[in-house]
């Protein structure tokens, strides 16, 4: 989720953390082969896994970069291939054009030595210009991106990015293919389910597609690099509410051909939400992203905000492990209310609030990363400052996937 110029000061303040609680709560499943889990993982043989921290690090706020500042990091890839990271911002060009890093960050089983930017891309539309901000989008067209999340191709090299959209605006929810330095190659066809009225469409007599600012926040390659996984931030509008602090909610996990083919869809169980909020104040859940494990399972962090009665926005984060088997196939289901179906099944394996770090920011990358010398794998997080100076921080948390 991006935190735009446009919104309140409330909903700036979004991202706040509060002191974090004790006790460490690990467990759950997880077995291989996977991309970026090695098959020579100890890890690989056991059929469940543990999460120990490593450390952290950290890029200081708006940090200038071959002239652009770093920040609202909203999804991460390691390419093996050449040892180096790639990160996307989900500046929406109202800082500079919309745009992806390549970064150093190197680490081993006890330490995590400082993140080295390496190269910065633009994202380009299908005439070669980079995406324009609001105000040029005003004047001269084009999209204004909503970007969150990023993926290395395996095949090539090149990159797939999703947008949210912007209901306000009319811009419908992507996910695209480009090259290594950003250019466009495809578009993907979506599913009409998706889809937003045009402004000033006349009223819909049941509102249907992704809820503004809530689109695909999730995308991971399929473990058999083939396919990709996409997720919504939350519910589509015809699919029922948003999680709240009484019920949980229903978002839609889809597996799409390289063609834009819907080759699979499940719903994926969203807790409700962590705590109540202050009178007249906000809280929510939803999907951050996701990350697959194998053919049946992918790693899915919920990433929840909620205000107090001062208005502090207080993040719960956790990482659970989602397994389709046995779930119903739902990609003809035009809408959920109402309709009959087997969520998939889930199981934490990381309550982030428990590792008692001095700060847990707003959690939306996840990726894993080169295997240890030690044999295991390992795994990395970050997270979207959305470029607020003092009241969030962009952070990198390494962690050892332990064998059970």
């Amino acid at each position: 989720m991006r935190i735009t110029d446009e919104e309140t000061m409330a909903a700036t303040l979004r991202r706040i953390i509060a002191p974090l609680a004790i006790a460490s709560l690990l467990a759950a499943c997880a077995q291989a082969p996977v991309r970026g889990l090695p098959a020579t993982s100890s890890a690989v043989a056991e059929s469940s896994l543990r999460l120990r921290l490593i450390g952290e690090q950290r890029i200081d706020w708006k940090h200038d970069y071959q002239g652009t500042a770093v920040g609202g990091l909203s999804g991460i890839d390691y390419d093996a291939k050449n040892a180096r990271w790639i990160m996307t911002s989900d500046d929406r060009s109202a800082i500079n054009p919309a745009r992806f890093y390549t970064a150093k960050l190197r680490y081993d089983a006890q330490h995590v030595s400082p993140v080295e930017l390496t190269g910065v891309h633009f994202y380009q539309q299908a005439d070669g210009s980079t995406y324009p901000d609001i105000r040029a989008w005003r004047t001269k067209g084009g999209e204004v991106p909503d970007i969150e999340s990023i993926r290395l191709d395996p095949r090539d090299g090149s990159v797939w990015y999703t947008s949210e959209g912007d209901r306000k605006l009319g811009a419908q929810p992507f996910i695209r293919h480009a090259r290594a330095d950003g250019s466009l190659i495809a578009t993907l066809p979506l599913p009409a389910m998706f889809a937003m009225p045009s402004p000033g469409a006349a009223a819909q007599a049941t509102p249907s597609g992704v809820r503004d600012n809530l689109g695909f926040e999730g995308l991971s390659f399929a473990a058999d690099g083939q396919s990709l996984w996409a997720a919504i931030e939350a519910p589509l509008l015809q699919d029922g509410p948003v999680a709240d602090f009484i019920s949980g909610a229903h978002n839609r996990i889809t597996r799409f051909g390289r063609d834009g083919r819907v080759l699979a869809q499940y719903v994926y169980p969203l807790d409700k939400v962590a705590s109540i909020a202050g009178p007249t104040r906000f809280a929510e859940n939803g999907i951050s992203e996701i990350l697959a494990i194998d053919e049946h399972r992918l790693l899915v962090i919920e990433r929840a905000g909620v205000q107090d009665a001062q208005g502090v926005f207080h993040e719960f984060v956790r990482v659970y492990e989602m397994d389709v088997r046995g779930a119903t196939d739902v990609k003809a289901m035009p809408a959920l209310a109402g309709a009959s179906y087997t969520a998939a099944s889930k199981r934490l394996v990381l309550d982030m609030n428990a590792l008692n770090l001095p700060r847990l920011d707003n959690i939306e990358g996840i990726s894993w990363g080169p295997t240890l010398a030690n044999g295991h794998a390992s795994l990395v997080m970050v997270s979207d400052d959305n470029f607020h100076d003092k009241i969030q921080v962009t952070q990198f948390l390494v962690f050892e996937v332990l064998p059970r």
